[in-house]
């Protein structure tokens, strides 16, 4: 993969680390049409370059995925509406834009964020999945004495699970999934349940 070129206000990012979504598994099989380029929106990695900012050479980041345009009528609104919604954007590694599944990317140094040196490489690599289960709460979705399943045991449902757990809800969140031992990560926080095992999978 040839090096990438940051443009105005993009900083070059050499990844250290990125995760595997099933996103990514859902793209090669053709979801959306499919994706042409780089796949890979989980990362962590080290700025190498920032003519915009150079103070963050050298440090560990992590970066939010939508890449917005900065014109449109809704990036004028600005917010979280402008970080999610809007009309041109392009989205690391899903749409129009080269992903983490590379050894180097780039994206605007307003998408990144520092790394704090007390977190791990290998931690840091779930901010994204994590800022994914937040979003739930920063839609403000569940009152407090609403009661939630989540379905499914997977990294995002764990985590899922994990950030409903700590908004102080009547009962705890239940967790449907097919690992008890996905479960147990949980300890208390939650309240578990096991669904039946896929054929192949054992009790």
């Amino acid at each position: 993969v040839p090096l990438p070129v940051p443009g105005e206000g993009e900083a070059l990012v050499r990844v250290l680390r990125a995760g595997i979504c099933n996103t990514d598994q859902e793209l090669i099989k053709g979801y959306k049409g499919g994706f042409r380029g780089v796949l890979g929106h989980e990362f962590v990695g080290e700025v190498a370059a920032a003519a915009s900012a150079p103070e963050l050479v050298g440090r560990r980041v992590c970066g939010e995925l939508n890449v917005c345009c900065e014109d449109c009528a809704i990036c004028r609104r600005g917010g979280t509406l402008k970080r999610n919604h809007c009309l041109r954007r392009r989205v690391l590694g899903i749409l129009n834009c080269d992903g983490t599944f590379a050894e180097y990317l780039t994206l605007p140094t307003v998408n990144l964020h520092v790394v704090p040196d007390a977190v791990s490489t290998e931690a840091a690599t779930f901010v994204e999945p994590l800022a994914a289960a937040c979003r739930i709460v920063e839609q403000e979705l569940i009152k407090v004495n609403d009661r939630v399943c989540v379905l499914g045991d997977g990294k995002l449902g764990l985590l899922i699970a994990e950030v409903i757990a700590r908004q102080g809800l009547a009962a705890k969140p239940v967790l449907l999934g097919r690992h008890a031992d996905k479960a147990r990560l949980l300890g208390a926080a939650v309240a578990p349940r096991q669904g039946p095992a896929k054929a192949g999978e054992g009790p």
